[in-house]
């Protein structure tokens, strides 16, 4: 999850997939408990909000009910407004009926009052209410909510069938009202020789960034025997592939030593989609976020012929091998597809052609660094 811009405004991560999860499950096994054996209640989902958390709910539910809509709107932007409309109304017969209320949120009560107000009215047996959010803190009304999934401060929030001036209805997760981020992140991927290194270099100082190398990094921490550095070189030493947390732990101990950094270009991380979440979730807490992946894309054969070139005079001997080179690229290419498929969902994938001259190359990916 990484902090999400629907129209003008940003949201960050608040609650995931796998909570909601457990809280809908929950309410479904609850109101089952309490309802009288053999009872056939009709649930009553709150449109457009609900229909995610209702879908959800009904399948939970153990048991025989019947499911039915109102449409009502109390929200303008994203301030609650005293004036509701009921736009669809009940048509089924609800006399000595159980009658359960779906709601996502309940935050001021005008809503639901507007619901208590027809229901009085067609003889229903009983009426409960069960929503998936509740707001204590701006609940102004004399009613009684049977059933809360989670109570929440006073935020406006959408995902999961929530949304702002009509988007965000289709996240998984739910977000909540953020401040803008301030910082400019980037992750600069390319294939070996692509000159990723040196055009991160132009570019930290272009855009006053700091530019994070994860080879660096590691280098650094095994050098000083730091902590992660010990441990790392404890799996390296026994062959072993350093976990995603330790090589995640050391990357966020270099983001909290440039708190005030206008941002970061990340070298060399994430490379892989766990490490890719994981980068999101830490940014996010801190209200930022990964602007965008940009990769610079050049043909394998001519990567080949750099490092063989270069490897004349770098003394690295995977450089002198040219199976060893295509070997590289194949891991390459299958980590980047990965995280390219991940980035591209987000709408943060910028491929930047990789031919050219240094000058060239950094002019390409200036011109989409202006625009995140």
């Amino acid at each position: 999850m990484s902090i999400i811009k629907l129209h003008d405004l940003h949201f960050s991560p608040y609650i995931d997939k796998e909570k909601i999860a457990t809280i809908v499950k929950h309410l479904a096994r609850t109101v089952k408990v309490d309802l009288p054996e053999n009872e056939v209640p009709i649930f009553v989902g709150i449109l457009n909000g609900c229909f995610l958390f209702a879908a959800d709910f009904i399948r939970a539910f153990e048991g025989n009910c019947e499911v039915s809509f109102v449409k009502l709107a109390s929200y303008d932007g994203t301030k609650s407004s005293a004036n509701v409309k009921e736009l669809v109304g009940i048509n089924e017969d609800l006399t000595n009926r159980t009658v359960i209320i779906l709601e996502d949120v309940i935050d001021t009560g005008n809503t639901l009052q507007e619901i208590y107000a027809i229901f009085k009215n067609k003889n229903v047996k009983q009426l409960k209410i069960a929503t998936l959010l509740f707001k204590p803190d701006v609940f102004r009304k004399e009613l009684p909510i049977d059933y809360i999934g989670l109570s929440i401060k006073d935020k406006f929030v959408v995902g999961y069938g929530l949304d702002y001036n009509g988007l965000g209805r289709n996240y998984p997760e739910i977000y909540q009202l953020t401040t803008p981020p301030k910082m400019k992140n980037i992750v600069l991927f390319g294939p070996p020789g692509a000159g990723k290194g040196t055009q991160a270099e132009f570019l930290k100082d272009m855009y006053n960034l700091v530019h994070i190398s994860t080879g660096d990094v590691f280098r650094f921490n095994i050098k000083n025997q730091t902590k992660l550095g010990l441990l790392a070189k404890q799996y390296m030493d026994a062959g072993n592939l350093v976990p995603d947390e330790v090589t995640i732990n050391m990357l966020k101990a270099e983001v909290e030593k440039n708190t005030d950094a206008n941002g970061f270009i990340f070298d060399g991380f994430p490379r892989t989609q766990s490490q890719a979440e994981a980068l999101d979730v830490f940014l996010g807490e801190k209200g930022e976020q990964i602007n965008g992946m940009v990769a610079l894309e050049v043909p394998e054969d001519l990567l080949v012929e750099r490092l063989l070139e270069r490897g004349k005079t770098s003394g690295r001997t995977d450089d002198t091998d040219e199976g060893k080179i295509r070997n590289r690229f194949n891991e390459y290419n299958t980590k980047t597809a990965v995280l390219k498929d991940y980035f591209e969902a987000q709408g943060k994938y910028y491929g930047i052609n990789g031919v050219g001259s240094i000058k060239e190359i950094t002019q390409r990916i200036s011109v989409v660094f202006d625009t995140l």
